[in-house]
């Protein structure tokens, strides 16, 4: 009889779980993804964290998709905005801040392969759209062109990423890039005279050199390239 009495007095008094909100159950997603990887991040490993079912968390984030991007505007918080307030030249600075978002997804190699669907809305995000716009029009890029080349700055910068992410996982990456050097350097001019002219520099620069020349290739283009005109050719009918 003590002993019944002992252990429903214990369930009565163990505490009351925390409410449930958005912004915890992004900080345990954050957390879950860290400690095991943003392939665990699914609805029901999350509600499991949180001692609760998953039905719970629909409440507050409609699918794995909307979770992911949220984790991504989360991590979006440590990108380093501060040049957009610096001095110096602005293509430098707009360069710096689009390198920490990519070192970013560099960090977190699953994420940087879901930031290529991923569409954070968050706030996190949009002050990195605003430093980079504001970086842009700073430079004199035409605002519809900035308009555009943002998309591509940031497309650059997460392809980059996942790309390596991907590659650093695969169990014959070296194996593979190794074949390649081999084929490119040691290819026949008589069949591929370009490829064995250009061998060595085709493999040359540090990945760091060639994300930042990609970015002043973009961000230059985006100053000389007009946008093609949207408009309805004249005399066409809607």
């Amino acid at each position: 009889m003590t002993a019944h009495s002992d252990a429903r007095r214990s369930r009565r008094e163990r505490p009351s779980k925390p409410a449930l909100t958005r912004a915890g159950i992004i900080a345990t997603a954050v957390e879950l993804m860290r400690a095991e990887g943003l392939q665990r991040v699914t609805m029901r490993r999350l509600a499991q964290e949180l001692d609760t079912g998953p039905a719970s968390l629909y409440v507050y984030v409609r699918n794995t998709a909307e979770l992911h991007a949220a984790v991504l505007d989360e991590l979006l918080g440590t990108v380093d905005l501060s040049p957009a307030e610096a001095t110096g030249d602005w293509r430098d600075r707009l360069v710096r801040v689009l390198t920490s978002y990519t070192t970013v997804l560099f960090e977190h190699p699953g994420l940087a392969r879901s930031a290529l669907v991923a569409r954070p809305s968050g706030r996190r995000y949009l002050d990195l759209l605003e430093a980079l716009l504001s970086l842009l029009g700073e430079g004199g890029v035409p605002d519809d062109r900035a308009a555009w080349v943002l998309d591509l700055l940031l497309q650059f910068g997460t392809a980059t990423a996942a790309e390596h992410a991907t590659r650093d996982r695969a169990a014959n990456a070296q194996a593979e890039q190794d074949a390649l050097t081999t084929a490119l350097r040691t290819t026949s001019r008589e069949t591929h005279p370009h490829i064995a002219a250009l061998g060595t520099e085709l493999l040359s620069g540090s990945g760091q050199d060639r994300l930042a020349w990609g970015f002043h290739v973009l961000i230059n283009g985006s100053l000389h390239t007009p946008r093609p005109d949207t408009a309805s050719p004249e005399g066409s009918k809607s």
